[in-house]
């Protein structure tokens, strides 16, 4: 007979070990493509960005398509791929010299308060019913939790180097 706690367990266990080497993995390629050179703010953001960048997709990965915030994650990566920054920067300063950065365009927003704020947090969740939204919360908060302990370890790690 299977022990659902058990089970739990090997499935995180498994969670966390796909996503600790792929990270790690991410972690190589960035220190690869760029090593740091200087410390000013500009270059700190960009080794910020990559690393924050390279922990999301590893975490949507690990968990596969198996989850809706997963595969909302893994679609913003490709689209991220297609799009070339020159021009989604020329983009955005057209828009706020016209003032329309803060504006959405046709989007109504619903009065149901809390549910549209887990909406707008958890990836893929706008198209979600509430029961859905709920269960992907759960699921991508244990994520996160398991992002943040691998980080934390990574970092220890490091620091005793």
């Amino acid at each position: 007979m299977n022990n659902p706690k058990l089970l739990s367990l090997n499935s995180t266990t498994s969670l966390i070990s796909r996503f600790t080497r792929g990270f790690i993995q991410a972690l190589i390629r960035i220190n690869k493509q760029r090593p740091v050179t200087s410390s000013s703010p500009r270059e700190m953001y960009i080794r910020h960005r990559r690393i924050k960048s390279a922990a999301d997709k590893s975490m949507a990965l690990a968990v596969r398509s198996r989850r809706n915030w997963s595969r909302a994650v893994l679609a913003r990566f490709r689209k991220k791929r297609r799009r070339h920054v020159l021009v989604r920067r020329i983009t955005t300063c057209a828009m706020k010299k016209r003032g329309l950065e803060n504006k959405k365009s046709g989007h109504k927003e619903a009065s149901h308060g809390q549910a549209n704020e887990l909406r707008r947090l958890v990836p893929g969740g706008e198209a979600m019913d509430l029961c859905s939204l709920l269960e992907e919360t759960a699921h991508y908060l244990k994520c996160l939790n398991t992002q943040v302990q691998v980080m934390r370890c990574v970092a220890d790690s490091y620091s005793t180097i």
